[in-house]
């Protein structure tokens, strides 16, 4: 780079960040608190510190300058002059070399250094005491990066939410393992554009693949004091630039290649993202980028102005209410839709994102705000509808076209098909698309994300192996991580050896994935869930960046893959198992059937004293298109049994039964069923009304 040729000229307010325009590159920052705006340029390693530009221009909050000469790749920060007054809110400290919210790539590790505080360390003022120590040598340094690619005759799926199956996945734990990868590539976007794992995929049914956040994070302290790392990656810095670990020379043009090749092979890709906090944490966190450019307006703070909101549980919460910073969260979901080709976001802890001054509100700024953008209302929106602020456990409170992840799915059908009395009516809403929460404000029956096993918690192997967490790897000596998961190991506590024990525990495996693919809503997979995946029953491995989460491919159970494929593949043949209408036993036109008819095991329908009965187990959902909606002649009889060997009646409802799935035969052929058959303990089977011809 030659400085002496960079020519500084007023640039303009928009867009935000570093922009490639006018032979050279805009800059555009907010702060409506600072007094003084610094543009700092580095050297390409990132040590040294070539220039210095004085941002002479402001237009309301907006802070900006152009530099003619400079190109992409070049390296920057910004340095923020204003008062150092943390009792109203102000934490100002121009010894701060501050990273660009909006920048779209970063370079190098955060370096952790009492110099990265704005406060002195070890002070008896604390956090009101000043720093005079320069970060800038333990800072990544903002990119200026040219977003453009080639995408070619791309196109997004835009899968139906009737048709969608998700995959949580995170970049490395999927491909870190795999033998087909090559070993530069694995734990890489790279990685994810790889035929073999873009075939699992595929062969395995799943249309969309939902990434643990990539936006860029960094290592805790404290995890970096114990010699681990933050693997799951929920504390992002930077909303628009794809973290640098997980790509090699351009990160972000890696990650377009990979969305590229799985929309050519049918699958959207998913960001699971994080706007309710930062990483900078409390008022003894870091001062990395937002605490520095304008603490006041960046973040929600207490009454005294020197504390944090701490609604996320991590120190800080960010302060969607205020113009500059819902905004910076609406450019970066549209950056990331329009630049990278995203199909959609789930959105972590959403509750703090809908919640006003005086609480909750499902008509507040962020979801007016993005349910009229034309570019992000049309993408899958799924909320994690909790956090631990005031009033917030809200599933089922979320405008349309919102889904939300559902607990109560989980943890219902952990429940019944672990043995606890008295459950089967919790599964029948679950299994129904949990309609007494979601079936209001024209809500559609999709609204219902359903999981049984998530990234939080035991996979879903170690569900039937532990019943207590042991999360000692942490180092956190076991308190973390959630205490009561509903799990059963089955007789055994950890592997065991014993065949009868392990084969009762592949069976269970099979009835909560069959549950879960065959009931209403969109059923969510947890990666290596399908491989027999273990983390040793660490049930918060948020920090083990090891082989505790990387998937074991070579140990991978493919019987139980394959039996996953026959699910999905069952579901995409059945439209009565993934409807857009609640079934509410209304009555069809074409047929005057009801739309569902709940069965015991004699063939009659349920008396409430058998809702209220804790040893009805064994159940019986006559399945058929939504009365007022597109009619098939698609019929389904799904039998869930968690009790011992019964005699089932049949239904009359049809001519014939034909068994296509039991999950006590995983490869069992197709077969008629007689009018009445032994059913086998702890197991799901499925009967279609018409002859199966090919399945799968």
């Amino acid at each position: 780079m030659n400085i002496s040729a960079l020519t500084a000229t007023a640039g303009s307010a928009w867009p935000m960040g570093a922009t490639l325009r006018d032979n050279g590159v805009n800059f555009a920052v907010f702060s409506a608190h600072a007094t003084e705006m610094t543009l700092c340029l580095y050297s390409s390693d990132g040590r040294r510190e070539l220039a210095r530009f004085a941002f002479q221009d402001r237009e309301d909050d907006i802070w900006h300058i152009h530099i003619a000469g400079l190109e992409a790749g070049a390296l920057y920060g910004f340095r923020a002059h204003g008062p150092y007054a943390p009792e109203h809110g102000h934490r100002f400290n121009h010894h701060k070399l501050l990273m660009d919210p909006y920048a779209k790539g970063l370079s190098g590790r955060l370096r952790w250094s009492d110099a990265l505080m704005g406060y002195r360390v070890g002070s008896g003022r604390g956090d009101l005491s000043f720093d005079l120590r320069d970060n800038a040598f333990a800072v990544p340094k903002s990119v200026v990066v040219d977003s453009r690619f080639d995408w070619g005759n791309d196109r997004a799926p835009q899968r139906a939410l009737t048709d969608t199956i998700i995959y949580e996945a995170h970049v490395k734990a999927l491909t870190m393992c795999h033998p087909s990868v090559p070993e530069h590539q694995r734990g890489t976007y790279e990685a994810l554009a790889h035929p073999a794992i873009v075939d699992h995929l595929t062969t395995l049914g799943v249309t969309a693949i939902e990434l643990l956040p990539i936006h860029a994070f960094f290592d805790d302290r404290f995890l970096v004091a114990k010699g681990l790392r933050n693997h799951w990656g929920y504390n992002s810095v930077g909303f628009f630039a794809p973290e640098p670990r997980y790509g090699g020379h351009n990160p972000l043009k890696e990650l377009q290649t990979a969305v590229k090749a799985l929309h050519a092979a049918g699958i959207e890709v998913i960001l699971d993202v994080v706007y309710n906090h930062t990483g900078e944490g409390d008022e003894f966190g870091p001062t990395l980028a937002f605490r520095g450019l304008d603490n006041a307006s960046y973040y929600r703070l207490s009454h005294d102005g020197r504390h944090y909101a701490n609604d996320a549980g991590t120190g800080n919460t960010l302060n969607l209410t205020h113009p500059a910073v819902l905004r910076m969260v609406m450019d970066s979901l549209r950056y990331w839709v329009e630049q990278v080709h995203i199909d959609g976001f789930r959105f972590d802890l959403a509750t703090i994102l809908g919640r006003e001054i005086h609480g909750f509100d499902p008509q507040g700024g962020f979801f007016d705000a993005i349910r009229q953008d034309p570019v992000l209302s049309r993408v899958k929106l799924i909320a994690e509808p909790w956090d631990i602020g005031p009033g917030g456990y809200q599933l089922g409170a979320y405008p349309a076209p919102f889904t939300e992840w559902n607990d109560r799915f989980r943890d219902g059908m952990r429940r019944f098909w672990k043995g606890e009395a008295g459950h089967a009516p919790e599964l029948a809403r679950r299994f129904l698309g949990s309609a007494e929460k979601f079936d209001h404000s024209h809500r559609a029956a999709t609204s219902s994300v359903n999981f049984v096993t998530a990234h939080d918690g035991f996979t879903l192997q170690d569900l039937v192996t532990y019943s207590v967490k042991r999360n000692l790897a942490n180092g956190e000596d076991n308190r973390d991580g959630h205490g009561d998961n509903h799990a059963d190991n089955m007789g055994v506590e950890g592997p065991s050896a014993d065949p009868d024990i392990n084969a009762a525990r592949a069976l269970r495996k099979r009835n909560l994935l069959a549950t879960l693919l065959l009931s209403q809503g969109v059923p969510m997979v947890l990666a290596g869930d399908e491989l027999g995946h273990t983390q040793d029953g660490n049930n918060n491995a948020y920090a083990q960046d090891n082989a505790l989460t990387w998937i074991n491919w070579a140990r991978a159970d493919t019987d139980l893959a394959a039996f996953v494929a026959r699910l999905t593949a069952l579901r995409r043949a059945h439209p009565v198992l993934r409807q857009k209408r609640f079934l509410h036993s209304q009555l069809r036109s074409a047929d005057g059937l009801p739309d569902v008819i709940w069965r015991r095991r004699d063939g009659a329908t349920p008396e409430p004293g058998d809702w209220h009965d804790h040893s009805f187990r064994t159940l019986g959902a006559e399945l058929r298109m939504a009365a007022h909606g597109p009619d098939t002649n698609d019929a389904l009889f799904v039998v869930i049994n968690g009790a011992g060997p019964t005699r089932m009646t049949m239904p009359k409802t049809a001519p014939d039964w034909w068994l296509v799935l039991d999950t006590t035969r995983p490869n069992a052929a197709p077969e008629k069923a007689l009018s009445s058959l032994d059913l086998p303990g702890q197991s799901v089977l499925v009967f279609q009304s018409s002859r199966p011809g090919d399945l799968p």
